[in-house]
C-alpha cells in the first residue's frame, strides 16, 4: 500500500511518478507482497460478510480477527492489523487497528493461543557433513555444496546468500572477504563485510567449495549462484532465496531430517548454535550475523549449553 500523489499540474508529472517509485521503495518487496495479500484477504472476508472495509469499523476488525483466530497464528493476525492499518493510512483514513478494542482482542488472543513461535532447527556440523557426503557428483552438486559452506560460515540469511554477485566476493590469503550490500536489516545498503577464513578440513572448507564452484561454472561476473537445468546447463540468471530453501529441505530429506523442520534459515541459525556452542564470544557472533539486538543470538547461546548450565547436572543423581 503506497500513498498515491496527485499531480496539479503537467509540469510537476514527472516529478510525482519519480517520488511515486522512491515511495514504493520505503518497505522491501516481500514486505509489500505480505500487505498486499493481508488486505486482499480482509477486503474479501468484509466482501462475504457484507461489511465495509475501507473504512472498517473497530468491530467489522474484531469480527475478522475472531472469525481467523483458529486458522491464523498471533503473529500474522498481528502482521494482517499492521497492513489493514498501512491501508487506511495510505487512503487518508485513521487506523481501526489502534482502537481500544482491537488492542484488548489481540491481548485476549495472546493469552489464549500463546504467542512462542514454532522455529525451525539449526543445521549442525554433523548434520552439515551428512549433507554434503549426501550431494551428487555434478555441477549443482558443487554449486550447492558451495551455498551450503558458504552460507553456514558467513550466518547469511538466504536473501544475502543469493544476491552475492562475483564482484562482492575478495579472495584473500586468509580466505574471503564478502561483502552484503543490502540486507533485511539494512534496508537502505550501508552494506556490510564478513570474512570467510580456510576451515580446517578440506571436504567442509567454504573457501575451497566456493573456488571449486568458480572453477566448475565459468562465471566471473555477475551473480555468484545461478539456476542449473535437468542437462547441467548452467544459467545467467540469479538462484532464487527459495531455491535456496528447497535444497536444504531436500537434502535434509535425504539424510532422515524432517524437511519440515529445515528452512532457509537452518543454515544461520546451525552457525550461531554452533559458535556459541564452541565458545564464541556473543560479540563476535554478532558481528558475523548482523544482529543489530542480542534476544536471538542470547536465545541460541542457551539453548546451545541447555546441558552445560542444567543444575539438575550437580545434584548428584
Amino acid at each position: 500500500m503506497v500513498t498515491t500523489l496527485v499531480p496539479k499540474n503537467e509540469n510537476v508529472v514527472e516529478l510525482v511518478s519519480k517520488a511515486q517509485a522512491l515511495l514504493s521503495l520505503a518497505k522491501s518487496p516481500n514486505t509489500i507482497r505480505a500487505y498486499k495479500s493481508d488486505w486482499q484477504n480482509f477486503q474479501g472476508w468484509c466482501g462475504d460478510h457484507g461489511l465495509d472495509s475501507l473504512p472498517a469499523s473497530a468491530e467489522t476488525i474484531c469480527l475478522f480477527l475472531t472469525a481467523n483466530v483458529e486458522r491464523l497464528k498471533p503473529a500474522s493476525l498481528q502482521r494482517h492489523l499492521a497492513s489493514i492499518g498501512q491501508a487506511h493510512q495510505a487512503a487518508g483514513h485513521d487506523s481501526p487497528s489502534a482502537h481500544i478494542l482491537v488492542r484488548n482482542l489481540m491481548a485476549g488472543i495472546r493469552r489464549q493461543r500463546g504467542v512462542a513461535q514454532q522455529g525451525k532447527s539449526p543445521i549442525l556440523i554433523d548434520d552439515l557433513r551428512s549433507m554434503i557426503l549426501a550431494l551428487p557428483a555434478s555441477s549443482a552438486g558443487v554449486r550447492d555444496k558451495a551455498i551450503l559452506l558458504l552460507g553456514f560460515a558467513s550466518a547469511c540469511r538466504r536473501g544475502e546468500i543469493v544476491a552475492l554477485d562475483m564482484e562482492d566476493v575478495s579472495i584473500e590469503k586468509e580466505g574471503l572477504i564478502i561483502n552484503i550490500r543490502k540486507s533485511k536489516t539494512d534496508q537502505e545498503g550501508s552494506g556490510m563485510k564478513k570474512a570467510i577464513p580456510f576451515g580446517n578440513n578440506g571436504a567442509t572448507c567454504p573457501v575451497l567449495a566456493f573456488r571449486a564452484w568458480v572453477e566448475e561454472s565459468g562465471i566471473v561476473e555477475g551473480p555468484v549462484f545461478r539456476g542449473i537445468d535437468k542437462h547441467g546447463s548452467i544459467s545467467s540468471k540469479r538462484l532464487s532465496d527459495h531455491a535456496v530453501a528447497l535444497i536444504l529441505k531436500k537434502l535434509a530429506k535425504s539424510i532422515g531430517i524432517d524437511p519440515t523442520r529445515i528452512s532457509g534459515h537452518s543454515l544461520r541459525a546451525g552457525m550461531v548454535t554452533m559458535a556459541a556452542k564452541n565458545g564464541a564470544s556473543e560479540t563476535s557472533i554478532m558481528k558475523q550475523t548482523g544482529h543489530r539486538s542480542n534476544t536471538m543470538v542470547q536465545r541460541y547461546i542457551r539453548e546451545s549449553r541447555i546441558f552445560q548450565d542444567c543444575p539438575a547436572g550437580k545434584i548428584g543423581l
